[in-house]
């Protein structure tokens, strides 16, 4: 287990299949990343489609209504840089250290 108390890739189902429902906060999925989104607040116009899109529900929305990555959740899969038609999100190399 991680520090974080998620289970990472060596403790994941064979088929990284997700064996019963919500067991997915369970995983530490930052390692499974190549890439990263970055949100470029200021071109964001609170649209959602990155919220509504994300197939991890790694976009948490802030209480002035922006929005926020969550990285602990994030795959990196890219799909809420696609669907954001202003490209204020960007996929970044992510750094391993």
């Amino acid at each position: 287990m991680s520090k974080q108390g998620l289970k990472g890739w060596k403790e994941i189902p064979e088929g990284g299949t997700v064996e019963e429902p919500g067991s997915s906060a369970q995983f530490n999925v930052q390692s499974w990343r190549t890439y990263r989104p970055e949100l470029d607040k200021k071109k964001c116009t609170k649209c959602g489609m990155c919220w509504l899109y994300c197939p991890e529900a790694a976009i948490k929305i802030l209480d002035d209504g922006s929005y926020e990555i969550n990285l602990t959740y994030c795959k990196g899969c890219g799909i809420c840089s696609k669907a954001c038609a202003l490209k204020a999100i960007t996929m970044v190399k992510e750094e391993k250290s």
